[in-house]
């Protein structure tokens, strides 16, 4: 079935696009991705080889740093297509005019980004528990983010910094949609007072600090489909995750991810193949346990592993204009409310 999804992709790709064979000759398409970009080297290079593409893939850290590249080499772009923009930074992009308006209309995609930005991929900002830790202390998972601020929760939270953090700064627009601003701001202050553990970011909250890895702190700002990865790179085969995901009102946030046109590039058909790739049923069945997101594309067959990565019924979203408009200074307020 993977075989065929991307035999069937790549002849309709190319019988679109007749004159494409001549772009191995004039260079590479440059592709900007952000550090957790990952699709299985084999899929990559059969793209390459089927549509004649050689891809140069060019990693800029977090997403929030990749958006800070494009708009800083924006009079003589690095890349000819961004995979990665979301929609917490969709409207920021768009202001600075980083991005080449595309018509895109293939698909039924389940979410979108909004803008000039094609949704590949989707996911959830979340708190994960571990199981073991609160089976062992008895205590009861908190059923409100006002019970987590409570006494009986103390020192058991760890979250990245919204300022560093992609993670961080999703599950503060989370706070802010699920509570109201001055709430979401009080409810920080009792966290601070409560003892909740800052880190730079979600690798060190995750590896570091999370007592499913080692650290002391049971509760972890993280992603609904990491207890779906803790199964999938589990060094002994189990069926069960160790961890869950805690889905209160105002700790989560929907984050879109898509692929776009970076204005002042080249390569436009390599780079209208690759969006097409990207959206493909190869593409958007191997993202799932490589990057850990789900697919956009409503009829993809979910990947057996994907059903300890529960999904919630609620979550919390902001318009991508409001974020562009006040995240910075939600940013501010948050560092001064928490760290200061």
């Amino acid at each position: 079935m993977l075989q065929r999804r991307t035999f069937s992709f790549a002849a309709a790709a190319l019988a679109a696009l007749s004159s494409f064979s001549t772009l191995a000759a004039d260079g590479e398409l440059r592709v900007l991705v952000h550090s957790s970009f990952s699709l299985p080297k084999p899929l990559l290079a059969k793209f390459e080889a089927e549509a004649g593409i050689k891809l140069s893939l060019i990693k800029a850290g977090d997403a929030g740093e990749m958006l800070n590249k494009l708009i800083l080499t924006r009079a003589q772009p690095i890349a000819d297509v961004v995979f990665g923009l979301d929609n917490a930074l969709v409207a920021k992009a768009q202001a600075a005019k980083v991005l080449e308006p595309i018509k895109f209309a293939e698909g039924s995609p389940i979410a979108q980004v909004g803008g000039s930005v094609v949704p590949v991929d989707y996911g959830f900002v979340t708190l994960n528990f571990d199981k073991a830790s609160f089976a062992k202390s008895g205590l009861a998972l908190p059923k409100s983010m006002d019970e987590l601020a409570q006494p009986a929760y103390r020192n058991l939270l760890v979250v990245p910094n919204p300022a560093t953090s992609s993670p961080g700064y999703q599950f503060l627009l989370a706070t802010i949609a699920g509570m109201g601003e001055e709430k979401a701001f009080d409810w920080w202050a009792r966290m601070r007072a409560n003892g909740v553990k800052v880190v730079k970011g979600w690798s060190e909250a995750y590896y570091t600090e999370f007592s499913r890895n080692g650290g002391t702190r049971p509760l972890v700002v993280s992603y609904a489909t990491s207890p779906a990865a803790e199964v999938f790179y589990s060094k002994e085969k189990i069926s069960e995750s160790p961890t869950a995901n805690l889905f209160l009102k105002g700790g989560v946030f929907r984050q879109i991810e898509g692929v776009a046109l970076v204005a002042g590039g080249g390569q436009r058909d390599a780079a209208h193949l690759f969006i097409r790739f990207m959206r493909s049923g190869a593409a958007q069945e191997a993202l799932q346990t490589s990057m850990w997101m789900y697919p956009v594309e409503a009829h993809t067959p979910l990947a057996e592993v994907m059903k300890h990565a529960t999904e919630p019924t609620a979550y919390e979203s902001l318009p991508a204009e409001t974020i562009a408009d006040k995240g910075t200074a939600w940013v501010a307020r948050w560092t001064q409310v928490v760290l200061k």
